[in-house]
């Protein structure tokens, strides 16, 4: 099934900003202690609630689920930090796991980001 983009022409290029503004503030969030993240998905529950367009809620449940995912593996890895902590820092495998968490977190915004600006889903 293709996509419609003549519906596309009805988007506000406000919109459109709004868009990109979340997606750029999910993937700076991990370098801010994760509070931009916290307005974002704030933002995107807000904004998809009233969103009409297919595509453009489909980003806003991807900006969602991807933070909530980014939660779960954040909490799931949280008990190697007491290993960090009783080797010394000597087995780094709590930071190990939050970067690497980060890094996945990065590429799923970056990834929807350029879906977004190609017009397309981001799955």
């Amino acid at each position: 099934m293709e996509t419609d983009y003549t519906e596309l022409d009805d988007k506000m290029p406000g919109d459109r900003s709004m868009m990109n503004v979340l997606y750029g503030m999910h993937t700076v969030a991990p370098f801010t202690l994760w509070s931009l993240a916290v307005v974002a998905l704030i933002l995107n529950y807000i904004r998809r609630s009233s969103e009409p367009d297919a595509i453009y809620s489909s980003h806003h449940n991807y900006m969602i689920s991807t933070f909530w995912w980014t939660v779960l593996w954040l909490a799931v890895s949280a008990p190697l930090w007491i290993v960090t902590a009783l080797t010394l820092g000597f087995v780094p495998l709590g930071p190990l796991a939050a970067f690497i968490v980060g890094l996945w977190y990065i590429y799923r915004c970056i990834r929807g980001w350029l879906r977004f600006n190609e017009n397309r889903p981001p799955y």
